[in-house]
């Protein structure tokens, strides 16, 4: 056993931040929490950190009842966004630390540093301050230093968040790589989408201090709970069901919105019976594929994504006349697979 979170609330003031939380983290895991800002992701985690305390219900950490534990009790391992290195210390002090303060051998914890430096490799930058270091490696450092004792949980607070873009693309990956050595119970907190869908075995997705949804990135992208889900996890053309694209293919629903992902959306040259016509309003070049910015007789708005092969082989321009149908959609509760 993992991490349980059993009926957790906790309220700030007026602001539930976490509303009546149930939550299986299985061990050796690694979890991401995904959701918009004020969803309560970061609170969620505190609470499991022992950085906040619950309004009510309980956590319980490797089968044991931590509700009221402290967070030195826990065996919690923390990462911050902005690493909270310690400026004055070089990188082999920084990751001694912990083990330092536990009053361990010293031939123990040199062993131990050493081990973690080859494992976030940066063996040869051991005596480097934090200022001499790039944002990514700082980063690493503070993963090592939080590994170093040995937690029984390791929580990641938007670990990648304060990096650019390739930078935070490479530690991701790096990420995933090292949890697949270490195999510690892990939990990261993130805004990102992507970054979940890459590194995550199951994605948690929160929404207004409730979850909506847990499950592995392909069960969250391709059968999401809510209308929620879907808007959140990846891109998506919400429609009335009276639109043309779905009339013309001949789909009825009795819901009044269907979701339609941008790559179930077929787009041709010709007219074949069940398409709709459509106007080219904007082309945009993503380098692996083409977003269309199309608009429907009846003036709705849709985007479909077209690999570089099929754009090419249209030859689609702006103000183009074209024709789409829908290859899969989803309502709900209903699905409709067209």
């Amino acid at each position: 056993m993992g991490i349980v979170v059993e009926n957790v609330s906790k309220q700030f003031g007026s602001f539930q931040a976490v509303d009546r939380v149930n939550l299986e983290v299985k061990s050796g895991t690694l979890v991401a929490l995904l959701g918009p800002s004020g969803s309560g992701k970061s609170t969620l985690l505190r609470l499991i950190a022992g950085l906040e305390k619950p309004d009510s219900g309980r956590i319980w950490i490797t089968g044991k009842d931590a509700t009221h534990t402290s967070v030195q009790e826990r065996q919690i391992g923390f990462v911050f966004q902005h690493y909270a290195l310690f400026k004055h210390m070089t990188v082999r002090q920084n990751i001694a630390f912990g083990l330092e303060i536990r009053k361990l051998p010293k031939s123990q914890i040199e062993a131990r540093v050493q081990e973690l430096l080859e494992l976030i490799q940066l063996n040869s930058l051991g005596n480097r301050y934090p200022s001499q270091l790039s944002g990514g490696q700082r980063q690493r450092v503070a993963l090592a230093r939080a590994l170093a004792v040995q937690p029984q949980v390791l929580l990641l607070d938007e670990p990648f968040g304060a990096l650019d873009a390739k930078v935070r693309k490479d530690l991701r990956a790096w990420l995933r790589r090292l949890h697949d050595e270490v195999h510690v119970t892990t939990v990261f907190v993130t805004h990102d989408q992507e970054e979940a869908m890459e590194v995550a075995d199951e994605i948690v997705i929160t929404n207004k201090g409730k979850i909506e949804q847990v499950g592995t990135p392909a069960e969250i992208y391709d059968n999401p709970a809510t209308p929620f889900v879907m808007s959140f996890i990846g891109p998506v053309n919400v429609l009335p069901s009276t639109s043309h694209i779905f009339q013309q293919s001949g789909m009825e629903s009795t819901q009044s919105e269907i979701f339609l992902r941008p790559h179930d959306i077929l787009v041709q040259r010709e007219p074949n019976g069940n398409t709709a016509p459509a106007r080219v309003a904007r082309l945009i070049n993503l380098g692996w594929e083409v977003q269309a910015e199309l608009i429907l007789d009846d003036g709705q708005v849709v985007t479909a994504h077209l690999s570089r092969e099929r754009f090419n082989e249209l030859e689609l321009q702006p103000q183009q006349r074209v024709y789409v149908k829908p290859k899969g959609a989803k309502s709900f509760p209903l699905y409709y697979s067209i």
